[in-house]
């Protein structure tokens, strides 16, 4: 089990000049709105044992070189219940991040909703929810740190509603509690590292790497507004308040594609561009992204139940210190989760306000029965309809293989650039071949007719154009 923080302590690990925001004030009558017994009492001994008047402590700190928004869960209060007092606190956070612009970063640790305040705890919930929606269309970053244990409405709203979701190691993180869970369910489901597993967890980051990661992902999901707007006085001297572009009305400009990396001549025939894409010594999206990106951060998981190592998501630090979102595909056929997860980055992507870059590399869906039961069908249509509803420009390359519509579903129309040594075609050549019932030996020469070669994909107006190789 990962280490019981109290609030401040989270706070403390999380940033510096930490400024606690006013507190609303809302009078209670004896023992809460339910009259509750004994209700008064719980209250006064959770205040002497943890030093807090209520289950949430909210503010500002400065983490790396941003200012955001601090909602930190006090776990020894009441189990980190979410009441009515909760809601206030919650929602004048909220409010005051919209007003300065601020992103928002919840660090939780809650059993659920207070008992002792019945239906008026429980709906505290959609009031939570409604503030992380107005963040959301505000185009606000919203980051959560999953601490132990994170459960009930806490995890269902601020926690798996956050746009990129980090756990500590070992912290229990699920819906149902310790206490109301069926007591053969298998403890192990209710991990960081399971829900990470299961696509709901960005990432599991230990305790003393917390504060750097969460510096990188602001700097990061907070760049275009430095760039597009400029310093804005904030709160204090020398603060900067947060702008997408998106959300401030600026234009969005497409990012220039990657140079390529691998073998510079272009393929004489259509079988040696498939021979050439299919190279294990050809580059492959890792190389082409550490060339692209100063830094990036990733997220990981289609928040659906699955992961997909074959789809790289997250943001980078691109061209001029420009942040870009990306999604590249690692040459392996692309699972269900993967184009949900590449789905969620686009739009995820749009309501931030950053360009998109896309890297194709696949010989195509996976096709197998599972990826049947995980709904591929489903899931391939979804990032089509993401790609074709941007609100940020996207930009592709195809860097290796681009099989069918495993391949297409990632690409922009309009805006998509090939390396020398990919290829782009409706079906493998050994798959057409045998559709067309034609026999191994004419493998090769269905590759030339399909007309599957950068130079070919050009003239035919697939893509705009093949990119130089690097250092020309």
């Amino acid at each position: 089990m990962t280490e019981r923080f109290s609030a401040r302590e989270a706070i403390a690990l999380a940033g510096d000049d930490f400024r606690e925001l006013p507190v609303p004030m809302r009078e209670f009558k004896p023992d809460g709105p339910l009259s509750w017994q004994g209700y008064d009492d719980s209250r006064r001994r959770a205040l002497t044992r943890t030093g807090e008047d209520e289950s949430v402590v909210c503010g500002t700190a400065v983490i790396g070189s941003t200012r955001a928004v601090l909602i930190a869960f006090e776990f020894g209060f009441l189990g980190g219940s979410l009441g009515e007092r909760t809601g206030d606190r919650v929602e004048a956070a909220y409010t005051h991040a919209r007003a300065h612009r601020l992103p928002v970063v919840s660090l939780v640790a809650t059993g659920g909703s207070r008992m002792q305040e019945g239906m008026l705890a429980l709906t505290q919930l959609q009031r939570v929810a409604r503030q992380s929606a107005l963040a959301r269309e505000a185009g606000l970053p919203q980051i959560a740190v999953l601490r132990d244990p994170t459960t009930g409405g806490g995890w269902a709203t601020l926690g798996a509603g956050a746009d990129v979701t980090l756990a500590l190691p070992g912290a229990q993180v699920g819906f149902a509690g310790s206490r109301v869970r069926p007591s053969d369910a298998d403890p192990a489901a209710y991990t960081a590292e399971a829900q990470m597993a299961a696509g709901a967890v960005d990432a599991v980051v230990r305790e003393e790497e917390l504060r750097e990661t969460l510096a990188l992902w602001l700097t990061l999901l907070t760049a275009p507004a430095a760039e597009a707007e400029g310093e804005v006085e904030g709160e204090g001297e020398g603060e900067v308040e947060v702008e997408s572009e998106a959300a401030s009305g600026g234009e969005v400009e497409p990012v220039p594609p990657p140079a390529a990396l691998g073998a510079p001549g272009l393929p004489a025939t259509g079988w040696d561009a498939v021979r050439h894409a299919r190279s294990p010594e050809r580059p492959r999206a890792a190389a082409y992204l550490d060339a692209y990106f100063s830094r990036r951060a990733a997220i990981g998981g289609d928040r659906c139940g699955g992961s997909d190592d074959g789809m790289l998501c997250g943001f980078g630090s691109g061209p001029a210190g420009r942040t870009v979102a990306y999604a590249a595909q690692c040459g392996t056929a692309t699972r269900p989760a993967g184009y949900r997860t590449a789905a969620r980055l686009i739009r995820l992507a749009g309501r931030l306000g950053f360009p998109v870059l896309t890297l194709v590399d696949t010989p195509g869906a996976a096709n197998d029965a599972q990826a049947e039961r995980q709904g591929a069908g489903s899931a391939i249509a979804d990032l089509f309809a993401a790609v074709a509803t941007a609100r940020t420009p996207v930009t592709t390359l195809v860097i290796g293989e681009g099989g069918s519509g495993g391949a297409l579903a990632l690409a922009a129309p309009g805006n998509t650039w090939a390396t020398p040594d990919s290829y782009f075609s409706v079906i493998a050549p050994e798959l057409a071949a045998a559709i067309l019932k034609r026999p191994a030996s004419e493998v090769r020469d269905t590759a030339d007719q399909l007309r599957i070669r950068p130079q070919d994909l050009v003239e035919l107006g697939v893509i705009r154009g093949i990119v130089e190789h690097a250092g020309r």
